[in-house]
């Protein structure tokens, strides 16, 4: 189990273009402030065969691989499906999968999306590896599939919605990510007071959903996300950094030993 002073970054996006050039500066701050290990998300095979590289050479890495929900293609999510099952024993998790209803407008186009989302819950359930999901505008929708579906192993990144649509999926035992974007934003903070403390992990999004709009998120500044989930819920950072350790460690277990 990770130790309370090591942090995990639940979902970055470290094969973007923005750490095309200083991604192993980015890594050594992150290592700075605390951070033992990232799950680095993905939105195409492309993504994903870029992270699996990226890991060879960073160890502090744990590859995870997704289509992004708006990329509503049958053929490009078989592939990945079955880029997963070849590569699953070097990866932390699926994803970034899921839904969108603010991009995705049309009902035909949200079905299909539905049935792409239904084919990565059945593939975790398959495989053992957890969902790293995506739910923008669609939080109630994205818990009733998980929950119809039989989904064990969940975490709701960056969740957009109300602390009511997330209440089932608490009971039901998944994860919720908070991103330091949470200083800023109103909903976040709504949404860690009312959930308890059990369900919460932290994550960046990088590059996006920093402190600051506009500006470049990095793992660096998890620490951020620990510090307003503290004030809100009243309780000692290093409380809160535990706590959220041991989340991260009871939903990706032995795929997240940190050294």
């Amino acid at each position: 189990m990770p130790s309370p002073r090591l942090l995990v970054d639940t979902h970055a996006h470290l094969c973007s273009v923005e750490f095309a050039h200083d991604l192993a500066d980015v890594l050594c701050r992150a290592q700075r402030a605390g951070v033992g290990a990232v799950i680095a998300v993905g939105e195409t095979i492309e993504d994903a065969d870029r992270t699996l590289t990226l890991a060879k050479s960073h160890p502090m890495i744990r590859p995870a691989a997704g289509l992004y929900p708006t990329v509503l293609d049958p053929d490009q999510a078989a592939a990945m499906r079955e880029f997963i099952r070849r590569h699953w024993d070097k990866l932390s998790a699926i994803g970034e999968v899921g839904l969108d209803y603010w991009a995705v407008k049309k009902e035909a186009d949200r079905e299909l999306q539905r049935e792409i989302f239904k084919g990565f819950i059945h593939l975790s359930q398959e495989l053992g590896l957890p969902l790293n999901v995506h739910s923008r505008s669609a939080g109630r929708h994205v818990v009733a599939m998980l929950l119809e579906e039989g989904a064990t192993r969940v975490q709701l990144h960056a969740f957009d919605g109300k602390a009511s649509a997330a209440l089932p999926a608490v009971e039901a035992g998944y994860f919720f990510s908070i991103p330091p974007s949470v200083v800023r934003s109103q909903q976040k903070q709504k949404l860690v007071k009312h959930l308890p403390l059990t369900c919460l992990l932290v994550e960046t999004d990088s590059p996006v959903l920093g402190p600051e709009p506009g500006v470049r998120n990095e793992s660096a500044n998890l620490p951020l996300a620990i510090r307003a989930i503290a004030e809100i819920k009243s309780l000692p950072e290093q409380s809160v950094a535990g706590a959220v350790c041991e989340n991260a460690a009871r939903l990706y277990g032995s795929l997240l030993s940190i050294s």
